[in-house]
């Protein structure tokens, strides 16, 4: 039996723009570039990235938070990359997005081989306004907690 998918009505446009947003997002992330991650998402935006954690809300909650969670790899030289595939868009009734992006986090320390750890899958609702992508709500989902 062949399955048949619906294809959301959202453009080849607006799909690299969110393509190349979350590029931009995640690469600010991974350098600790809290304050330029935070500005990616809408100034009352919320992000929920461990499962035991309140959500943090707005653009300083959310440097408040990702400062804090760092602080576990003080004296740990350690990178870690976020790898965003599989990114699926539906359209809202608002004319918000939600999307749905598979996620690997992967850290290397020197001379280390590359970790993969967690496994997530990502749930967000993103605003474009004047062609600009922003994060309204971020809900990080990891695999191991199912």
């Amino acid at each position: 039996m062949t399955q048949t998918f619906a294809t959301p009505d959202v453009t080849t446009d607006v799909y690299s723009r969110v393509q190349h947003f979350y590029a931009h997002q995640m690469q600010a992330l991974d350098s600790l570039r809290f304050e330029d991650y935070a500005a990616t998402f809408t100034e009352d935006g919320t992000f929920q990235h461990s499962p035991q954690a309140e959500p943090a809300r707005t653009r300083a909650g959310i440097v408040a938070e990702l400062v804090e969670f760092h602080k576990r790899f003080d004296g740990d030289p350690v990178q870690r990359r976020h790898w965003f595939t599989h990114i699926a868009l539906t359209p809202q009734p608002d004319g918000s997005l939600a999307s749905t992006v598979y996620a690997l986090v992967v850290t290397v320390r020197p001379g280390g081989k590359p970790e993969i750890a967690p496994s997530c899958v990502v749930h967000d609702v993103l605003e474009i306004d004047e062609g600009r992508v922003l994060t309204r709500s971020r809900l990080v989902t990891h695999d191991q907690m199912f």
